[in-house]
């Protein structure tokens, strides 16, 4: 299932040299940490209306716009998804209350 992961994550670090006028991927990376995250924000906030919709395509598109942005910030901040995928895998069978607790989270 992570394959398309990776490639999508070698695409992104192929991208990130490139035209910022020949690539969204590269223009975003030009535009700064700041326009990645926003758009990070928009993507969200998109995906939480389709939910809410109860529309289901809508649903899994806008989902996987924002796992696409998502992954730009990523390479940005020089973190890969297996990174992602371990740190999720140690939280496995801590409850999400101790886990918050123990990161000072309230």
């Amino acid at each position: 299932m992570t394959g398309i992961i990776t490639k999508l994550e070698d695409t992104i670090t192929a991208r990130r040299g490139a035209s910022a006028d020949s690539s969204y991927v590269a223009s975003l990376f030009a535009n700064g940490r700041a326009k990645i995250a926003q758009k990070i924000g928009e993507e969200a906030t998109e995906t939480v209306i389709a939910a809410m919709s109860g529309d289901k395509e809508e649903l899994t598109k806008e989902a996987a716009d924002l796992l696409f942005h998502l992954l730009i910030l990523l390479a940005d901040g020089g973190v890969t998804f297996d990174e992602v995928l371990a740190e999720l895998e140690r939280r496995e069978g801590v409850s999400g209350h101790d886990e918050k607790a123990a990161r000072g989270i309230k």
